[in-house]
C-alpha cells in the first residue's frame, strides 16, 4: 500500500478542502397552498402530494 513520503503542508490540505461546502436544500412551491416544500415529498404545512391529501397520514405520526 502506498504511503505519502513528506507531510501535506497546512495551504495544500485547506485548498484541498475549500471545495467542501454544503448547499441549501432545493424547494418548490406546493401546487394547493403555495408553500415551499421539498420536491417529491407531502407539503408540510397542506398535506398534499400529486393531487392526494395524505393529512390523516401526518397527523398519525
Amino acid at each position: 500500500m502506498a504511503l505519502p513520503k513528506y507531510k501535506t503542508s497546512r495551504a495544500n490540505t485547506h485548498s484541498r478542502r475549500a471545495n467542501w461546502k454544503t448547499a441549501a436544500a432545493a424547494t418548490v412551491a406546493c401546487p394547493n397552498c403555495g408553500a415551499a416544500t421539498l420536491p417529491h415529498m407531502a407539503c408540510p404545512s397542506c398535506g398534499s402530494f400529486r393531487g392526494r391529501t395524505y393529512r390523516a397520514a401526518l397527523k398519525s405520526n
